[in-house]
């Protein structure tokens, strides 16, 4: 039967966590210039800024380049800031302006929903505390694909594991790297910028907030 009601809900709608449901990336930056320090060395806000929304290996890569220390050890450093991580998260994350309004508007529409992050399981794991892990059917964590975003992967495994079409999905990020993963991927992307400033794609949405977003308003972009 044909919809005369308006826009049809989108299949499932996939959200990011760092920066887009949660402010977790101002506590990624204090833990990465802690870890500076400990390296005897200060963490520039252009190699912080690159970071954002990308794999833990690309931010290690962009670490050691920035501190000068190429042939710096990976996995303590990835130890060491998980640990802190985890403790940061743990004292309680921060919701982003209208996000957990739309989140919870989402489920109670009965809207398929995913988490794509490219943080890694157990980080994700303290952040669901807050986030409730009641709120999505699937989660996809940055530990857990062959190929992060800004890959289309992440994205094109979340739609998979629902089982609905990635093209009637909304995907909502806040980082280059993100917007870019969920538009190669096929989704329809509502871009709301965080630590970085999104430039207008073709087929992106832009927001400034997620304030007065709810499933209508995502629903509209699927026309």
């Amino acid at each position: 039967m044909a919809n005369h009601n308006g826009p049809v809900n989108p299949a499932a709608v996939l959200f990011d966590m760092d920066g887009t449901l949660v402010d977790s990336e101002r506590l990624w930056g204090i833990a990465l210039g802690e870890l500076a320090v400990h390296a005897g060395g200060a963490l520039s806000e252009t190699a912080r800024l690159a970071m954002v929304g990308t794999s833990m290996a690309r931010s290690m890569q962009l670490f050691r380049d920035d501190l000068g220390q190429p042939g710096r050890p990976e996995a303590p450093d990835v130890e060491w800031l998980t640990v802190r991580v985890q403790e940061l998260f743990a004292d309680g994350l921060v919701w982003r302006p209208g996000a957990m309004e739309l989140l919870h508007a989402v489920r109670a529409a009965g809207i398929p929903t995913a988490l794509v992050t490219s943080t890694g399981r157990r980080l994700v794991e303290v952040a669901l505390r807050t986030l409730g892990p009641e709120n999505f059917d699937v989660v996809v964590c940055g530990d857990e694909v062959q190929r992060p975003k800004p890959d289309p992967e992440p994205y094109r495994t979340a739609a998979a594991l629902l089982r609905v079409p990635i093209g009637a999905c909304v995907a909502i990020e806040d980082s280059p790297s993100g917007v870019a993963s969920a538009a190669a991927a096929g989704a329809v992307v509502l871009a709301v910028p965080a630590e970085l400033e999104l430039t207008p794609v073709d087929g992106v949405h832009l927001r400034p907030t997620l304030a007065g977003v709810d499933p209508a308003f995502l629903a509209a972009l699927l026309v």
